[in-house]
């Protein structure tokens, strides 16, 4: 994870990274067209107020009279009613687009990730994926909707203000614009340092959350391991770095408000002091005067604005960078243009046009190795797995007995060679279609939050509640389902977390019994179950596995002793294949293994007292 949070984005602004947007824009134009007139529109009342203060002292309070005032009023009742009106609808017109925006982001990338392929969850953390689906989407929605904006009206209203400043007095004009480039060098420098230890926050808080998760996930594992000491010790020093790197942000922002203040205060007081005179020699009206005031109080908070704004631009673009690397990220296995157009893909498919598969597969001189490997995991491979035959594949931890079913089920392709299923190439067909008829069930099994039935159901969601009934009990399930206080409407918990790692591999083996595909792959499931529980698996499996092609891949050897064909794995090449009687007569590594275990598992029975 730190390899994917530790990487920097800071290119220079590109309007050819922001174009990557505009496909996302285009449906919610009308709204951006109305959000920036509308701008224009309240930058131009905004502008006008200060004329209006001008008319009024000059014809109002001058004079000494108060004829003419009720047409006057009347019209800044209208203008202010009418900035109110565009108000409204800008804010309306602003918020359509952040939620729109934010929503098709986050939904074009929820169905991109449902295309990766699985090698791209193996190595890419949750973390990474779930801040850009989220943090950095709703970044971007709120510059597009806001930032755009408020930097489009800022400019606006600075460059009218100047205008009728000029207009009205080029030399108080001047005095003013002296003093511009000073607070735009000020705030360049200042925001561009308060940026800089904002980031530093942002990336600290997000170790922060890393190490809260991971402190909470990891509870029983910290306990057991009387490591609670050093989590705080590792919490403490992140919570410091963000105290200092906040505190730092604190003290930028101390110095830069007061100074732009004196700046404007400054400026007041020598266009009060010059305007005054001007207005004693009757060089000016007394309401011009005013309107200069105005503008000086309030010009440099648009000029501020717009300079913050920027940076705020900048460095949105990373955020968009990060999104857009997740959209332009490339499913390592895709289905050819002809198979998707007779097979369909993962949001329409075809299923009329699915062929039902047997499960005869054929490896043909297959050699393989990983997109990130130098070394060929499997050369040469030639094996034939009738349909109906139980394949069961053995060998130490990490000595990759997983390759062969990820490459049945088309995780990865092989990288010379091919795989046939019923005499086909699977290249020649849909992943969706190979994917449907593979049940698997994993040494760590997942369920989703929701109840038991819920969870045995999403291996056909059509299935009736006399089915799923059915499925549990022919795995005996259905004894976890007795022990549930609500039965099959139990929640189980995130992740089934509520549950026991032998209830969550029986209801799982459930949910893959009930989808009754056409090529089961039970990896490890039986290696993190008690001997009673695995006994229940045994008797269920050894029936409902008949009939379908299996690939077990085992820890413990004796429950595979039946298997009609057994791998041995040894440091990714297979080096013996057999049955359990052939291997063991053979008497090379598969029988060490089986010796080796059969001793260890005879000593623990011991201990037990059995």
């Amino acid at each position: 994870m730190a390899a994917y949070e530790e990487q920097e984005y800071n290119k220079p602004f590109s309007f050819r990274i922001w174009a990557k947007l505009f496909p996302f824009f285009k449906p919610y134009k009308t709204y951006f067209f109305i959000t920036f007139g509308l701008n224009i529109l309240l930058a131009g009342v905004d502008v006008l107020v200060p004329l209006f203060q001008s008319y009024a002292i000059d014809h109002f309070i001058v004079p000494d009279t108060l004829e003419g005032l009720w047409i006057f009023g009347a019209v800044y009742f209208a203008v202010i009613l009418g900035q109110t009106i565009c108000v409204y609808f800008s804010v309306h017109a602003a918020t359509t687009i952040e939620m729109n925006v934010g929503k098709d982001l986050k939904r074009a990338q929820f169905e991109h990730l449902q295309t990766l392929s699985f090698s791209y969850y193996n190595t890419t953390p949750v973390g990474y994926i779930h801040a850009r689906v989220m943090s950095d989407t709703l970044r971007i929605a709120g510059m597009t909707a806001w930032g755009l904006v408020d930097m489009f009206w800022a400019l606006i209203y600075v460059v009218s203000v100047f205008v009728i400043m000029f207009i009205l007095n080029v030399q108080l004009a001047l005095i003013i614009m002296l003093v511009v480039p000073c607070i735009a060098v000020l705030t360049v420098y200042f925001q561009n340092k308060i940026l800089r230890w904002n980031r530093k926050v942002r990336k600290i808080n997000s170790q922060i959350t890393s190490a809260y998760n991971e402190g909470i996930t990891g509870v029983k594992t910290s306990k057991s391991m009387v490591i609670e000491n050093d989590n705080e010790q590792l919490f403490f020093e992140h919570t410091k770095e963000m105290h200092r790197a906040a505190s730092h942000c604190a003290k930028l922002n101390a110095v830069f408000v007061p100074t732009i203040l004196l700046f404007s205060s400054a400026v007041s007081a020598i266009v009060l002091a010059r305007g005054g005179y001007m207005v004693q020699h009757d060089l000016m009206r007394l309401g011009t005067l005013s309107v200069f005031i105005s503008y000086a109080v309030v010009i440099f908070e648009p000029i501020q604005q717009l300079a913050r704004l920027l940076a705020d631009l900048i460095s949105c673009q990373a955020n968009i960078e990060r999104v857009m690397d997740l959209l332009e990220q490339e499913p390592n296995i895709v289905d050819c243009q002809e198979v998707i157009e007779k097979y369909g893909d993962s949001f329409e498919a075809k299923k009329e046009n699915w062929e039902k598969i047997k499960g005869d597969i054929v490896f043909e001189d297959v050699s393989f190795r990983y997109p990130d490997g130098k070394e060929y995991v499997l050369e040469h491979f030639n094996l034939h797995v009738p349909a109906g035959m139980n394949v069961a594949i053995v060998g130490e931890t990490g000595a990759g007995k997983s390759t062969l079913v990820n490459l049945v089920g088309r995780f990865f392709e092989p990288t010379e060679g091919r795989i046939l299923i019923d005499g086909v190439d699977y290249r020649e067909r849909s992943q969706l279609w190979l994917h449907s008829q593979i049940g698997y069930v994993l040494q760590n099994p997942h369920l989703f939050s929701g109840t038991v039935r819920e969870n045995i159901r999403y291996g056909r969601l059509d299935a009736t509640e006399e089915e799923i009934i059915a499925a549990a009990k022919s795995v005996s399930a259905d004894v976890v389902v007795e022990k549930l206080k609500d039965g099959y409407d139990s929640d189980v918990g995130e992740s089934g977390g509520l549950l026991s790692t032998g209830e969550k591999q029986l209801i799982s083996f459930a949910r893959a019994i009930l989808a009754n595909p056409a090529i089961f792959v039970l990896d490890e499931a039986t290696s993190s179950i008690d001997t009673e529980t695995e006994q229940l698996i045994q008797n269920a499996t050894e029936h409902l596995l008949k009939g379908h092609t299996s690939f077990v891949i085992a820890h413990r050897l004796s429950t595979i002793r039946r298997a009609d064909l057994i791998l041995v794995v040894k440091n990714g090449k297979i080096i013996e294949r057999g049955n359990h009687k052939e291997l063991l007569q053979a008497k090379g590594y598969y029988y060490e293994l089986y010796s080796r275990q059969f001793e260890e598992e005879t000593a623990m029975k011991i201990l037990q007292g059995r």
